[in-house]
């Protein structure tokens, strides 16, 4: 059959060291020409770090129908894009009623990828097989109801395998209680990527680790006493708890200035997204061996 160079619109691109490219160029091209804008001006960053979208912004759209159509076609982006994870979450939340402030973010998305048709994700091959998590979130951030940000990224041998970032269902009471309400995303993710490893026959040679960068959820995954304190969350949050003890997961905390998961959850400087991008090894074909 030979090697594999398109599937579903995504292309993909083999080095002589054996890591893979994909990337959407051909997908995300087709989505310019059809709102008339391949020729458009580019942007740095997927959203503009001072954008606050609410759903009064702006005046309602007379027909919605373009807006909700191209949103569509870019949830399918961050199969190989995790950069415009967010921005993408954003502005699927306006499905119902969006405005024009809500188009203009969109079209900021599509000025973006203008300019980064070159960028794809990069798979490559490494020693280590072991799965490492990165989770964060953003604490009562949507100003309508209040609700905060989940966002995580999951690597598999250095290689980022999944990326996840979306609205929590339920309105978080403090910082801790959101950030634990992420862990427990992140948990479930990796407890089924680790059994869909056992039914491959892949055997990880350590415990995940998750790594977040708050104190008080670290503290509450491992620290049973402290569980009085959340009483108030749903139970099966503290399936956490139950996986850390029993030596599933591993939590630990990390820095903000090296939280990879930044990218999914919040709105991040020109300098931060830039390197997070890299570390979330989104690239151009030419440098996939560089990383």
């Amino acid at each position: 059959m030979g090697d594999l160079h398109y599937f579903l619109g995504i292309e993909v691109t083999r080095s002589s060291s054996g890591g893979l490219h994909l990337c959407q160029k051909k997908y995300i091209r087709d989505i310019l020409v059809r709102c008339s804008m391949e020729k458009a001006k580019s942007v740095h960053t997927p959203m503009v770090s001072s954008s606050v979208m609410t759903r009064d912004d702006g005046e309602c759209l007379e027909d919605p129908t373009e807006y909700r159509s191209l949103a569509g076609a870019l949830q399918y982006v961050t199969l190989t894009r995790p950069d415009v994870a967010y921005a993408v979450n954003r502005i699927c939340q306006f499905m119902h009623c969006p405005t024009s402030v809500h188009m203009t973010a969109l079209k900021c998305i599509l000025w973006y990828l203008s300019g980064t048709l070159e960028l794809g994700v990069v798979f490559r091959p490494y020693a280590s097989l072991s799965l490492v998590g990165y989770v964060d979130a953003n604490w009562g951030f949507d100003f309508d109801d209040q609700r905060s940000t989940t966002g995580y990224c999951v690597y598999f041998g250095h290689t980022p395998v999944s990326w996840y970032s979306k609205k929590q269902q339920v309105v978080a009471r403090s910082t801790a209680e959101a950030e634990y309400r992420s862990l427990a995303a992140v948990t479930s993710e990796v407890t089924w990527l680790l059994s869909l490893l056992q039914e491959l026959h892949v055997q990880c040679p350590d415990i995940p680790n998750i790594w977040c960068d708050s104190f008080g959820a670290v503290a509450v995954a491992a620290n049973p006493v402290l569980h009085s304190k959340f009483k108030h969350d749903e139970l099966d949050l503290f399936f956490v708890r139950e996986k850390v003890a029993n030596g599933s997961i591993a939590v630990g905390k990390v820095p903000a200035c090296d939280q990879v998961a930044d990218i999914p959850t919040k709105l991040l400087s020109l300098s931060n997204f830039a390197r997070f991008r890299s570390c979330l090894r989104v690239l151009p074909r030419e440098k996939m061996d560089e990383y």
